[in-house]
């Protein structure tokens, strides 16, 4: 029978570099990363596991003149075995059941002495230790991110001289001279003209704020972007599509670190202070992770365990999106239905528990000064009608329009980006963009505030007292019933303020498609929910405005009387925010959660679920990816994704390696191998794992061996042990022969080998297969004929295969 060469292709390990076994080795096809996409000196902010491990000290030799033993590295673990390299898929299998046999050793050892029932209590315990120190963590630097943003985003139009650290609010609040209807104006506050040229009034004091408002955003962008560049390349862009593919298994370090958590921290408050149209939520759930991984570091626990981390990473995601909007319920619902691969009913449990101390931290801080965890939370209390159910549909069906073009177009921007000259030139890309949405931003009053001002203005329920444009309603009544405002006739503030968000409207839905996914912190909830808002507003105020002048229509007469406040425009602004924000990121029930935890109206919850359904379906009926999952395949990871169905009608031998025409499938055989020629496979190769076989001949399986392995315990055999030379024969066998005299020291290599590797037959359907890869999380699959071993399938395979099956270009399929 003929063999096959061309297993487990890696072009990501340097070809002969036997000695550099750190170097990346994937199962998956790598491409070069570019220099502003990665570091690899940060790699040691995810420290390899398992490297304090003791050393094998023992060896074996044969023959006389040696000690007549044969090495067997199952005395003691070898440093760096059963690890992973960089840009590699973790193997789930192994790991968790290297979690049970821990579990198992220590609850047996518990029932020996007082101190191993101790410890296992404290293992135990570990867990929730973990979650409560993320839960603060998560949320002081939360509250730092949100306190500092607020106060650099009011530095571009002033500064406080009664005490510079205070925002224009709090600046005004410590005022003796402030009034009520003009409580943002205080002679403590100063503009940039009154301080340059001791005016606010005319045409130069204009000029003058204008230039200092464009000044500072374009400072602010240049920091922003510069800092990423030179110290943390991975805390661009919003993170969210990288931490899916890391819950899903595959490793990039550094991109949980300790540098990345301190520049994104630092640069989200620059890149949310610039007014650039993008949102620090997204970022918030990357910073939350970051913290999660740094302090796994402090467990071994979860520190050597790589899929018991990512279930500590997947409550962090949940402490993330709970600080981020005030939703903890919403943060573990985003967690299981956005970001998680595998979450589990502990993780669920902890995530609520680290959502929980997130969102109390957060609150103990109040950041904003209202004993809110967000600035635009609003309480509604007027009930809605079934007739409503017509424009909030619409504001649906918008939402999933917007959705669509923003994913489209981003994405093409993206690739654009990715694939010309423009990629080389990030700073310019970033200090153009600023430079366009600072100039075009700062005449509108409603693109000049910060984009969570605005949808806190937009959400806002209009009272007796309220100053704003947006409820300038002309007042004909005596009195209010209840307390409450009927519709009443929009004013000259109203219709100006429409006509300002109409252009708001514009500026938000093109520029957000070119700010997200540029070279500094981007989040893209705050954006979204911005464009959905304003549209949401207007269609509220026209509805409240054709309630009122023709309510003797059918449609209006049957509820809305003379007199009663029949239509509340804010809540067309929220559920036009969360139709807009289901259509972009197509959430349906963590979205209705998080909504709806911001409200506290139970009775809106409808409303919501309407228009996020048909947002989603909408959408869904004009691309099946959301932005997350668009930006995973643009940018080529691993991610297999659990939600889509495979529906062909093909065969593992149609997928496997190697093809008919490919070179022969590269094998070890478990007992007539050298270490010389080992070492010649492996400089020879770029595979990351080989099966090992009775015999050539034969073919029969025996198991499979990891690259990393082999090279880490080849190594340690030539450091540590005398007599291990390039003749020495490697044994994957329980017993070895006896050896003839003179003969080299062999070197047994059983432990590393995996035993019970995943196999599939020649004629398994690629349905089973593929819902194999995705349930157990595979890295590769062996595929037999009668216990021959005929050739392999890898996580990569699959992929490309399906990507092939959906006339897509399969080679794009790579960690680009």
């Amino acid at each position: 029978m003929a063999m096959w060469q061309g297993a487990m292709d890696n072009r990501g390990f340097q070809q002969g570099s036997f000695s550099s076994f750190q170097n990346s080795s994937s199962d998956e096809d790598l491409m070069d990363i570019p220099a502003t996409a990665m570091d690899f000196s940060m790699r040691d902010d995810v420290p390899p596991l398992d490297r304090e491990v003791g050393e094998d000290k023992s060896y074996n030799g044969g023959g006389i003149g040696y000690s007549n033993r044969i090495m067997d590295f199952l005395e003691e673990p070898i440093p760096g075995v059963g690890t992973y390299d960089d840009f590699n898929t973790i193997d789930w299998v192994r790991e968790k059941s290297r979690d049970r046999d821990r579990h198992r050793e220590i609850t047996n050892k518990s029932k020996e002495s007082t101190w191993a029932l101790i410890h296992s209590v404290s293992d135990a315990f570990s867990g929730w230790l973990l979650m409560l120190l993320i839960g603060l963590l998560s949320g002081s630097l939360a509250g730092l991110i949100d306190i500092s943003a607020h106060w650099m985003t009011d530095l571009k139009e002033g500064i406080c001289t009664g005490g510079f650290w205070f925002n224009h609010e709090h600046c005004c609040w410590n005022s003796d001279h402030v009034t009520f209807e003009e409580r943002d104006k205080c002679p403590e506050w100063n503009s940039w003209s009154q301080l340059i040229i001791s005016t606010d009034e005319g045409a130069f004091a204009y000029i003058v704020n204008y230039f200092m408002y464009v000044l500072w955003a374009l400072l602010f962008a240049f920091l922003a972007v510069s800092l990423v560049k030179v110290f943390a390349p991975y805390a661009c862009g919003s993170g969210i599509p990288e931490i899916k593919t890391i819950l899903s298994g595959f490793i990039i370090r550094g991109y949980l670190g300790k540098w990345t958590l301190v520049i994104k921290t630092i640069t989200l408050v620059l890149a949310v202070s610039s007014g650039l149209s993008l949102g620090k939520e997204g970022p918030l759930v990357h910073v939350a992770c970051c913290c999660g991984n740094i302090l796994c570091h402090c467990f071994n626990k979860y520190r050597k365990n790589e899929a018991k981390r990512r279930e500590v990473l997947s409550a962090a995601a949940a402490a993330g999106v709970s600080v981020a909007f005030g939703a903890p319920i919403g943060g573990v619902l985003f967690s299981l239905e956005e970001v998680s691969y595998y979450f589990p009913l502990k993780t669920l449990w902890r995530s609520f528990f680290a959502a929980l101390v997130a969102a109390f931290t957060l609150r103990s801080i109040n950041p904003f000064g209202n004993s809110r965890l967000v600035l635009f939370y609003v309480e509604f209390h007027t009930p809605w009608h079934l007739f409503e159910l017509v424009p909030f549909i619409l504001l649906g069906i918008f939402g999933g329009l917007w959705g669509a073009l923003f994913i489209r177009t981003n994405i093409a921007w993206c690739r654009k980006r990715k694939t010309t000259q423009l990629g080389k030139y990030p700073v310019i890309e970033v200090l153009v963009v600023t430079a366009i949405t600072a100039i075009l931003a700062f005449p509108n009053e409603y693109t000049r505030m910060s984009t969570s001002e605005l949808i806190s203005e937009l959400f806002n329920d209009c009272g007796l007292l309220d100053s704003s444009k947006l409820c300038d309603y002309e007042n004909r009544f005596n009195t209010s019933k209840g307390g409450e405002l009927p519709d009443r006739p929009a004013g000259v503030g109203v219709y100006s303020a429409m006509w300002q968000l109409a252009l708001t409207l514009i500026l938000k839905i093109v520029i957000t498609i070119f700010t997200f996914g540029m070279k500094i912190p981007s989040g893209l909830f705050i954006p979204s929910m911005a464009v959905g808002a304003i549209a949401g507003r207007l269609l509220g105020v026209g509805m409240e405005q054709l309630a009122y002048y023709h309510q003797e229509w059918t449609v209006f007469n049957s509820w809305c009387s003379q007199g009663a406040d029949c239509i509340t425009p804010g809540l067309y602004a929220m559920v036009g925010a969360a139709a807009c924000l289901g259509g972009v990121t197509r959430m349906t029930v963590s979205l209705v959660v998080i909504m709806f935890e911001l409200t506290g109206g139970l009775e809106y919850i409808v409303p919501l679920m309407a228009a996020a359904m048909t947002s989603k379906w909408v959408a869904d009926a004009l691309g099946r990816e959301g932005i997350y999952d668009a930006h995973i395949r643009l940018n080529g990871y691993p991610f297999l994704e659990a939600k889509e169905e495979f529906a062909h009608k093909t065969l593992a031998m149609d997928v496997m390696k190697p093809r008919r025409n490919d070179p022969l499938l590269t094998v070890l055989t478990q007992d007539s191998m050298t270490v010389e020629d080992v070492e010649t496979i492996i400089s020879e190769t770029t595979y990351s794992g080989f099966p090992v076989v009775v015999s050539r001949e034969s073919q029969r399986l025996v198991g499979f061996v990891l690259r990393r392995d082999l090279i880490i315990s080849i190594e340690n055999a030539r450091k540590k042990q005398d007599g291990v030379v390039s003749t020495s024969i490697i044994y994957f066998t329980e017993h070895s022969p006896p050896l003839p005299p003179y003969t080299p020291p062999t070197l047994k290599l059983r432990n590393i080998l995996d035993l019970s590797p995943f196999t599939v037959t020649d004629l398994t359907p690629m349905e089973i297969v593929v819902d194999i890869f995705r349930k157990l999380g595979l890295r590769q699959c062996l595929v037999t004929h009668n216990g021959r071993l005929l050739g392999i399938i890898t996580k990569k395979d699959v992929l490309k295969h399906i990507a092939q099956m959906a006339n897509q270009d399969p080679d794009s399929i790579l960690f680009n």
